[in-house]
């Protein structure tokens, strides 16, 4: 069956992937799903996972070739702001 396999599903949009990894975590955290389903959960989550990473690792990428200094390409990490706690 193909909807089993995570390869076969189409790439999705960063965010979107984000907001079902959410999801799949959130069902495994539960706890309360039968062991066959919960694996399935898990390479799902592990698929989204790699996914994700993938697409930050090329948007960082994209972000130092962006960057210049003095008419060169200089690679500066990006440093986001930490959420100020409430």
């Amino acid at each position: 069956m193909a909807e089993n396999q995570p390869d076969a599903r189409p790439a999705e949009s960063f965010e979107a992937s984000l907001d079902e990894l959410e999801k799949v975590v959130k069902g495994l955290e539960a706890g309360d799903l039968p062991l066959e389903r919960s694996i399935e959960l898990f390479e799902r989550g592990m698929s989204l996972s790699d996914a994700c990473r993938k697409q930050l690792e090329e948007a960082e990428t994209r972000v130092e070739m962006l960057i210049r200094k003095e008419g060169k390409i200089a690679a500066e990490p990006f440093r986001p702001e930490k959420p100020e706690k409430a």
